[in-house]
């Protein structure tokens, strides 16, 4: 048997490009610097993320369940096992049959379903993975989708002129697909491109959660992978949902205007090496609100 220690463990199910900070760049150090050991196991390999044009894939279906199957013989165990970005829509049965073998006591499962964002899917993504993602969802106890992955997780067209109700309704529909915990990005409040807001919903306790966004003129990719790395470390450190999320929604923030300022090729993503040290700072007062 491996043995555990004091220190929590988690099994990070996300993909690794090799340009740009995202998916296991990103989820291995947030996580290590959190205090939190990371066992990841690769979906794909890239030579970058799909914003960059002719960037090569690894599809690593074929080679998962022998990580899985191995870990099994060592009887490891986890406290939470995370997913993101899956290589093909033939993973989720992996993936769900993973949850199924480590299932444990007081384990956190946290499911960041990755088809799109702005409305459309990602270039990699098939229609397949969204049908299947509906059914891994079922499996979670938290969700992260943005606006669009919550859209097409619903099989709703995506609109962006959403009211606080409409919101509501969406969170609540969501979590009866299974999840107790379910957190919507990029919720924009007016039309005026100024005010956005992460939304969440608590099956547990039926309330609520609103962090308000400083709307920045930039976009990063990968920052979706860190703002949910944050919010599970946060979880596993024992903090409460809506703390938990503003942490993740500042960590954010810092990163965005800490590479703003520089002439910088954004697809690389935020200047992670420059903020990690904040995710050990005293944690503030909260900028969360009952929604």
């Amino acid at each position: 048997m491996i043995s555990q220690t004091t220190v929590k463990q988690i099994a990070a199910i996300h993909d690794l490009s090799g340009l740009g900070r995202t998916s296991l760049s990103v989820v291995i150090p947030i996580l290590s610097v959190m205090g939190i050991k990371v066992c990841p196991l690769p979906t794909a390999v890239l030579s970058s993320h799909s914003r960059y044009e002719g960037y090569h894939f690894v599809d690593l279906t074929d080679h998962m369940q022998s990580v899985i199957d191995h870990w099994i013989k060592l009887n490891v165990s986890f406290d939470a096992i995370y997913s993101g970005f899956l290589g093909s829509y033939l993973q989720i049965d992996i993936v769900r049959d993973m949850i199924d073998a480590f299932s444990s006591e007081n384990q956190l499962v946290v499911i960041d379903p990755v088809l799109g964002d702005n409305g459309k899917m990602y270039g990699p993504i098939s229609i397949e993975m969204v049908s299947e993602m509906r059914s891994l969802i079922q499996k979670a106890d938290i969700i992260t989708p943005n606006l669009t992955e919550a859209f097409l997780l619903l099989d709703e067209p995506f609109h962006s002129n959403i009211s606080e109700n409409n919101i509501k309704e969406y969170l609540l529909r969501l979590s009866d697909m299974g999840p107790d915990m379910v957190v919507i990005t990029g919720f924009q409040e007016d039309s005026s491109m100024s005010k956005f807001s992460v939304i969440a919903y608590n099956k547990n306790d039926s309330r609520f959660w609103k962090v308000p966004i400083d709307y920045i003129p930039a976009d990063f990719p990968g920052t979706g992978d860190c703002f949910t790395s944050v919010l599970t470390g946060a979880l596993l450190q024992g903090d409460s949902l809506p703390i938990a999320l503003d942490r993740a929604v500042h960590f954010i923030s810092c990163g965005v205007r800490a590479t703003l300022g520089y002439k910088y090729d954004q697809n690389q993503g935020i200047l992670l090496e420059r903020i990690l040290n904040r995710l050990n700072f005293p944690i503030p007062v909260g900028s969360y609100e009952v929604f």
